[in-house]
């Protein structure tokens, strides 16, 4: 491994035969597209995270791993939720 100018190490590109490197793109490939179905499926993981940005941009809080904190474990997040995925079901 190379060191960069900041002490942390850079790629090497000789640590990986060209057969490890093409099972590597196809394991990343894979897991890409299984985690594509999974959000997919889950409709609920979509509606937390536009929630939660949206609320950031509207807010633009100084400390985003508190508003983070706070959102996330807020007690009537599970409701919103919840609603949010009956609207949608009623529009689709």
């Amino acid at each position: 491994m190379t060191t960069l100018e900041d002490g942390q190490l850079g790629p090497d590109p000789g640590a990986l035969s060209p057969e490890q490197l093409e099972k590597l793109r196809d394991y990343k490939i894979q897991t890409r597209i299984a985690n594509e179905k999974y959000l997919r499926s889950h409709k609920e993981v979509e509606l937390l995270l536009s929630g939660f940005f949206r609320e950031m941009f509207l807010k633009r809080p100084e400390n985003i791993r508190e508003f983070a904190a706070d959102y996330f474990t807020d007690p009537r997040l599970p409701n919103k939720i919840h609603t949010q995925l009956i609207k949608e079901k009623k529009g689709a």
